[in-house]
C-alpha cells in the first residue's frame, strides 16, 4: 500500500471529513458518536459494502480543527486524531487511548534467505506465507501487551486470539481442523481489542482475500492485509463488549426471531440414502421417547443431485415421505447446493444458460467444474434476478411440505481445483471477478434462499448455510462445517459458538457427535452435553463413518442422551426469550464470559465454559475420561442446577462430573422460563409456564407468540414482566397482551 504522504488540506460536508494527501484521498465518516468510518480509495471510490444495508449515519454533533498538522475530530465518545501518511489515532473523550496505527509499518525480522526458501521448497514444504509479505491494502497498529482479541466468527483454536493470525477466505477443508488452520468457512472480519482499560471494536469491510495477523510476526502490533480492494474499516468506540457487539450488529444486522420448532433437536446424516432408513430412525426416536423436531435431507433425496429434484426411485413420490413425517410430527430440512447439473434437458440448468445466470470465465463462456452432480455451472447470485429466480425454485420444495433449506458447498465448493480468479460474476449490475465475489458467495446464496421462502410462505424462514460473510446473520443460520468425531473438536465447540455470537451469528450450531471420523459412546454423550444449549442442535455424521443416532451405542447413552435433548426442550421458552431480545440487542444467545465479566481476567481465555443469556452457566466436560471439572464462577452467587446448592462467585471450584452430569449453575437474583417436556414443537399447546427462580428478589420479561410467523411484529404476542421479592410471592404484569395466555404460570425454586 502506496504511502500517502503529507496531508495537503481537508474539507467538511456534513458527516464526512475528506482529506487529501500528497498521494492519496481518505474520507472519515462519523455515523454516531460512537462509530466512525475510514475510508480509503485504494481500488474503488464505492464502498460497495454486503455486509451493511440502507444508510447508518445519523445526525451526530462533531468537532474537526487542524491542529499540530494533525486532524482532530471528537464526538461526545471518541477522539481521532489523523495525522500524515494515514497514521490514525483513537481514544476516549477523556483520553484514553484506544487504537493507534504504527508510525513504523511492519518490523518482521524472521526473513529467511532464498537458499533456504529453496531448501523447504525441495523437501515440499509451502513457503508461501514465509517472510514479510505486503498487501495491497495493509493497517498495522500497535499492540500492548495486556490487548486481547475475540470475534473473527468461528475461526478454529481458543477464544482469545492473540498471538494468532487467519485469513479470510472461505474454504472447503476436509482434513481435520486443528488449532492453527487460518481460513474455514466463514469470513467475517469483526475483531474486537479488550485493552486493560476499556475496548474497541474494527470491521474490515473489504470481500477479497485478507489476512489479520494478531501478534504473531510481531508483539508490538497486529495488522490487517487484502490483496485487493479499498482500505474500508469502521471503528466501534463502546464502552464495553456488551456494546460493540450491539454497535456491530446496528451495523450489518440481527439475527431475526427464529421459528420455535427450529430451536428442538434435530437428526441428519449423509447420507440416509432411502425412505426406509429415514423411516426407521423417525420411529426410533419416538419409541426410545428422545425428542425431536426435524430430520434432515441429504444430497441423497435428489435425482442425480440435480438441486430441486427428487429421487423417486428411493424416497417414493414427491411429498409422500414429508406427509408421514408430519404426521408424526417432524419437520423436514432439504439440503441445496449451488453446483447446477450440466445436463441439455434438465429445467435449471437450460434456464440457466437461457437466460446468461451462470458465471462465466474470462472469455464468455460458461464455467463449469466438478461439484457432486458432475460438471457443473454456478449462479450467480450477486444479480437479483438470479437470486429471484433461485429463490423462487424453492417452490417445489416448500409445496411437497419442506420446513427449511440447508446451503451447503457454497464457498463455493469444487472438485478440480478452486474457481479462478478471473471467473466473471457481478455484484448487482456491475461486472467483477471471483476474486472480489468468493467470500459473499454464500452470503448471496443465503439471501436468494432467504427471500424466496417470505416470497413463498407467510414463515419465518429457515435457512442454514456453511459459508458466509458478516451480515449473512440477517438471512441464514450456520454451523461450523465439516468436523470431526475428535475430542479437540469437541473443545472447539465452546470458543467457535461463542466467537460466532460476538460476531453477530446468534443462531449458531456444531455437528454434534462430529461430521467425520467415528465417535465414541463416551465422546457423544459430552458432545450433547455440551451442545444441549448451543441454538442450533443437530446431529450431523459422514458417510464413511459409524453413525451416530445414540441407540447404536447401548442404553447408558440412550438415556444420558434423552435427558439432556429432554432438558433443552424443557429451556425452549428461555432460548426463543434470548432471541426475541437478540433481534433488538444484537446479543447471542450462547456467550462467552467475558463478554459480561470483561473486568475479571479469569475470563479473558476461558474455553471450557459459556454463559447461555445472563442467567445460566454451563459447564460441560470436553476431555476423555475425565469425571470432575473445574468450574469457574465469576462475581455474585450462584445456584447448582442438579442440588440447588449456592456457591459464591470469583472462584474455581472443583465438580464431580460422572458421564451423566453436566455442571449447570443458575445466577442469583434471576428467574427462567420453563415448559413441561414434549416429543414435539406443536404436540399439544403449552398451557403452562413454569418460572424457576432463585431465592429472594428477582425479576425476567417472558415473550409468547406463535412461533412461527411475522405476526409478531404487528403486536400479535405477549409481553410478561415477572418479578418476586423476599417474600417469594410471584408478581405478574402485562406489558403487552395480545395473544392467548397461559392457562398457568408456576413458580419453582431452584433449591427446593
Amino acid at each position: 500500500m502506496k504511502e500517502a504522504g503529507k496531508i495537503l488540506s481537508y474539507t467538511v460536508s456534513e458527516n464526512k471529513i475528506r482529506v487529501q494527501y500528497e498521494n492519496q484521498l481518505a474520507e472519515i465518516t462519523v455515523l454516531r458518536e460512537d462509530i466512525v468510518n475510514v475510508f480509503v480509495p485504494c481500488w474503488s471510490p464505492e464502498h460497495y459494502s454486503k455486509a451493511i444495508e440502507g444508510e447508518k449515519a445519523v445526525p451526530t454533533v462533531f468537532s474537526s480543527v487542524m491542529q499540530d498538522g494533525n486532524i482532530m475530530i471528537e464526538t461526545a465518545r471518541l477522539k481521532v486524531c489523523i495525522g500524515d501518511n494515514l497514521r490514525i489515532e483513537f481514544a476516549k473523550v477523556d483520553g484514553t487511548p484506544l487504537m493507534k496505527t504504527c508510525s513504523g509499518g511492519r518490523k518482521f525480522d524472521g526473513e529467511v534467505s532464498e537458499q533456504i526458501r529453496q531448501i523447504l521448497e525441495s523437501e515440499g514444504h509451502d513457503t508461501s506465507n514465509m517472510g514479510a509479505r505486503h498487501y495491497s491494502v495493509e493497517l498495522v497498529a500497535e499492540m500492548d501487551p495486556c490487548d486481547d482479541f475475540y470475534g473473527l466468527g468461528d475461526k478454529s483454536g481458543f477464544l482469545n486470539k492473540k498471538n494468532y493470525e487467519y485469513e479470510n477466505w472461505n474454504s472447503d477443508i476436509p482434513q481435520a481442523h486443528n488449532e492453527d488452520y487460518r481460513a474455514l468457512y466463514k469470513s467475517i472480519p469483526f475483531l474486537i481489542c479488550k485493552k486493560k482499560k476499556g475496548a474497541y471494536g474494527l470491521f474490515f469491510d473489504n470481500t477479497f482475500h485478507s489476512y489479520l495477523n494478531l501478534g504473531k510476526e510481531n508483539p508490538q502490533y497486529f495488522y490487517y492485509g487484502a490483496d485487493n480492494g479499498n482500505l474500508d474499516f469502521y471503528f466501534l468506540g463502546g464502552d464495553t463488549i456488551v456494546e460493540l457487539v450491539q454497535e456491530y450488529t446496528y451495523l450489518t444486522g440481527t439475527t431475526p426471531l427464529p421459528q420455535l420448532w427450529t430451536l428442538g433437536y434435530q437428526q441428519s446424516r449423509w447420507g440416509y440414502e432411502n425412505a426406509g432408513q429415514i423411516r426407521e430412525v423417525a420411529c426410533k426416536y419416538r419409541e426410545l421417547d428422545i425428542p425431536c423436531d426435524v430430520i434432515h435431507f441429504d444430497i441423497d433425496y435428489m435425482d442425480g443431485y440435480r438441486v430441486f429434484t427428487w429421487n423417486e426411485k428411493d424416497f417414493g413420490e414427491p411429498g409422500e415421505l414429508f406427509t408421514e413425517l408430519g404426521q408424526q410430527g417432524y419437520k423436514a430440512v432439504t439440503i441445496i447446493d449451488p453446483g447446477t447439473k450440466v445436463d441439455e434437458g434438465y429445467f435449471m440448468y437450460d434456464e440457466g444458460k437461457k437466460n446468461g445466470y451462470f458465471a462465466t470465465d474470462a472469455q464468455g463462456e460458461i464455467y463449469a467444474n466438478e461439484v457432486w452432480p458432475g460438471e457443473s455451472n454456478y449462479p450467480d447470485f450477486g444479480r437479483k434476478e438470479v437470486r429471484d429466480w433461485w429463490g423462487e425454485h424453492h417452490r417445489f420444495l416448500v409445496e411437497i411440505g419442506a420446513a427449511g433449506i440447508w446451503n451447503d458447498m457454497n464457498e463455493p465448493a469444487s472438485f478440480r481445483g478452486e474457481l479462478p480468479e478471473d471467473v466473471v460474476f457481478h455484484d448487482g449490475e456491475r461486472q467483477t471477478n471471483h476474486a472480489e465475489m468468493h467470500n459473499v458467495y454464500g452470503h448471496y446464496m443465503s439471501k436468494a434462499t432467504f427471500d424466496g421462502l417470505r416470497m413463498i410462505s407467510d414463515k419465518r424462514p429457515f435457512v442454514i448455510t456453511r459459508a458466509c460473510y458478516a451480515g449473512t446473520q440477517k438471512y441464514s443460520t450456520v454451523w461450523t462445517g465439516d468436523n470431526q468425531s475428535l475430542w479437540s473438536h469437541l473443545q472447539m465447540l465452546v470458543p467457535q459458538l461463542c466467537n460466532l455470537g460476538m460476531s453477530g451469528f446468534a443462531f449458531c450450531g456444531t455437528d454434534v457427535g462430529g461430521f467425520g471420523a467415528d465417535v465414541t459412546p463416551e465422546l457423544l454423550t459430552r458432545w450433547v452435553e455440551a451442545a444441549c444449549f448451543s441454538p442450533l442442535f443437530r446431529n450431523h455424521s459422514s458417510k464413511g463413518s459409524k453413525r451416530q443416532e445414540p441407540w447404536l451405542f447401548g442404553n447408558e447413552v440412550v438415556n444420558i442422551y434423552r435427558k439432556y435433548v429432554k432438558l433443552r426442550y424443557q429451556f425452549l421458552p428461555y432460548l426463543y426469550d434470548l432471541f426475541y431480545q437478540g433481534e433488538k440487542t444484537g446479543l447471542p444467545v450462547m456467550r462467552p464470559l467475558v463478554l459480561h465479566y470483561e473486568d475479571d481476567p479469569e475470563t479473558h481465555n476461558l474455553n471450557g465454559e459459556f454463559l447461555v443469556g445472563e442467567n445460566l452457566l454451563v459447564a460441560p466436560v470436553l476431555e476423555q475420561g475425565a469425571t470432575q471439572k473445574m468450574v469457574y464462577l465469576p462475581e455474585g452467587d450462584w445456584y447448582d442446577y442438579w442440588t440447588g446448592e449456592k456457591k459464591s462467585g470469583s472462584q474455581y471450584i472443583l465438580r464431580d462430573a460422572p458421564l451423566d452430569m453436566c455442571p449447570i449453575y443458575m445466577k442469583a437474583g434471576s428467574m427462567i422460563p420453563t415448559y413441561d417436556v414434549i416429543n414435539y414443537v406443536g404436540e399439544k399447546p403449552y398451557d403452562t409456564l413454569y418460572m424457576l427462580a432463585t431465592p429472594g428478589a428477582a425479576s425476567y420479561e417472558h415473550f409468547q407468540d406463535n412461533g412461527e410467523d411475522y405476526s409478531y411484529r404487528e403486536g400479535v404476542y405477549n409481553l410478561y414482566a415477572f418479578s418476586k421479592g423476599a417474600d417469594e410471592k410471584l408478581e405478574t404484569k402485562m406489558i403487552h397482551e395480545n395473544y392467548k395466555k397461559y392457562d398457568r404460570i408456576v413458580l419453582r425454586r431452584i433449591d427446593k
